[in-house]
């Protein structure tokens, strides 16, 4: 779970290092970004699941609910501590959401790496 955690977060650091360069040195706003930040999310989330399960070889619905859970509770600390903000109803579907993606991603990457040692 770990290191499907780690991925997540080099995946999201990266993407916002990103879109802030292209905020700062273009005319574009942060509002035009919006729906393509939440869709690199879901893919971040479906890679570190993917990560997590390859890497534990089984149970992948497990880990990757296990890395979805540590994700969301990572990003309520920082915004309940950080902001003193909980979340709201629109962000608890997302992060169900979120959870239900690395769900995924632990699950086809156990059965990746099984099958391809199977070959």
């Amino acid at each position: 779970m770990v290191y499907g955690l780690i991925t997540i977060l080099v995946i999201i650091l990266s993407v916002s290092f990103i879109i802030s360069l292209l905020l700062r040195f273009t005319s574009l706003t942060e509002s035009s970004f919006s729906w393509i930040i939440m869709l690199l999310t879901f893919v971040a989330l479906l890679v570190g699941g993917f990560v997590s399960g390859g890497k534990s070889k089984q149970k992948g619905w497990m880990v990757g609910l296990g890395t979805g859970l540590l994700y969301s509770l990572l990003v309520f600390l920082v915004q309940f501590l950080g902001y003193n903000n909980t979340f709201s109803t629109e962000q608890y579907l997302f992060h169900g959401g979120f959870i239900l993606t690395a769900i995924i991603g632990g699950v086809l990457g156990v059965n990746v790496v099984r099958n391809s040692r199977m070959v």
